[in-house]
């Protein structure tokens, strides 16, 4: 049910004033409590040395995610001349580094140990996972995008393209596939092996034992190990970070212990939050009502627009063979007249011709009469013989 302004307006000033009378005194938005993450999470460990930039994972993301095609396929490598970053079509993607020699750097979330982007989240959108990952409930959301906000490392997007159901988009280490015991979709098609899944403490020994084995070939530290708390995803490389576009500004405290003490000196905070997210919570339900009345209405134009121009079209075809079976009738009419005009003729003429041999007929002489044989025929001398 949707609440006016004024009484919205009215549920803050309650809140504000519950808030001042000391009936809410905590902030529950951060602590200043470090969490050292779950003992037995998992982790990925990027060697960059061993990257050769193929593009593969980004594929196997896009995959897995069902995430829309992109313009250019997988294949095109000269997409990689140009630093991209993640966005809400592409939860991962390799940048390419230096010229002699040519470093690739895959970057996607990093799972933080302890995330900034669900310490901001004061409606828990966002929340560490058992298995390191750091997941986010869709249902929970309000769009506030503080997240986004918090995040040292530039990674959630948000669906702006989509006004009707918009979200936060991040990567998320392929936590269904981890869940039935399979890899994450990018290490598994890994070529080269330059992406390690596993328990992080593991990772991280076999970080720090690559660097002592090839002390020439890696710079010494592994990035993820303490940055911000730690991250569940883990980097090896043979350039200084910041040169493959790694933050190295960030120290080792976690983000909740940079804003505990800020939270706790604003309780009033804590109390509106409630309120607001009333406030919100009407006006995406109004929205999604006006959205939904909207597409009725634009669903039955184009019905109405339809059946009108199915009628018109109707009865243009209905004219159309009317005027057709007219034309075809007067044709077969002028045609029988014709055939009835010749037949008569033809009869008329057939009678011209009987009469006139009729005639023909009558007029000429009886021959058998008029004519006798050459001896029956008498002379005077024959007769004069015969009285003799």
């Amino acid at each position: 049910m949707a609440i006016s302004r004024r009484k919205f307006l009215g549920s803050i000033g309650a809140a504000i004033g519950a808030s001042t009378t000391g009936a809410l005194t905590k902030a529950y938005g951060a602590t200043n409590k470090q969490f050292k993450g779950y003992p037995q999470s998992f982790g990925v460990l990027h060697d960059t040395t061993r990257c050769i930039g193929c593009r593969k994972c980004e594929q196997a993301c896009n995959e897995v995610n069902k995430l829309d095609k992109p313009e250019r396929p997988f294949d095109d490598l000269k997409v990689l001349d140009k630093k991209r970053r993640t966005d809400e079509a592409a939860y991962t993607v390799v940048n390419k580094f230096g010229n002699t020699p040519e470093v690739f750097a895959k970057k996607q979330c990093n799972h933080c140990q302890e995330p900034a982007c669900a310490s901001a989240c004061f409606v828990k959108a966002l929340k560490k996972d058992k298995t390191g990952a750091v997941v986010y409930d869709e249902s929970l959301c309000v769009g506030c995008r503080y997240c986004m906000v918090a995040c040292p490392f530039n990674i959630p997007a948000y669906t702006y393209n989509d006004p009707l159901t918009p979200k936060v988009t991040k990567c998320t280490m392929c936590l269904p596939r981890i869940q039935e015991g399979k890899l994450p979709g990018c290490v598994e098609i890994c070529p080269r092996e330059a992406l390690v899944f596993g328990k992080r403490k593991d990772l991280v020994a076999l970080a720090w034992k690559r660097i002592y084995k090839n002390p020439d070939h890696y710079i010494e530290h592994v990035y993820g190990e303490h940055e911000m708390g730690g991250t569940s995803w883990l980097y090896l490389s043979s350039l200084p970070f910041e040169q493959i576009d790694m933050r190295e500004d960030l120290g080792v405290t976690p983000a909740p212990q940079l804003t505990a003490g800020a939270l706790g000196t604003v309780p009033i905070v804590v109390g509106l939050w409630p309120v607001l997210l009333t406030g919100v919570y009407a006006i995406s339900k109004r929205k999604e009502k006006i959205a939904k009345l909207e597409k009725e209405q634009a669903v039955q134009n184009a019905n109405d627009t339809a059946a009108t121009e199915m009628t018109k079209q109707l009865s243009q075809l209905k004219a159309k063979l009317t005027k057709e079976k007219e034309t075809a009738i007067q044709t077969e009419v002028k045609k029988a007249l014709e055939l009835a005009a010749k037949k008569a003729a033809d009869e008329a003429k057939a009678e011209k011709e009987a009469a006139a041999a009729a005639v023909d007929a009558a007029e000429e002489p009886d021959v058998e009469k008029e004519t006798k044989p050459a001896g029956d025929i008498k002379t005077a001398d024959d007769t004069g013989k015969e009285e003799e």
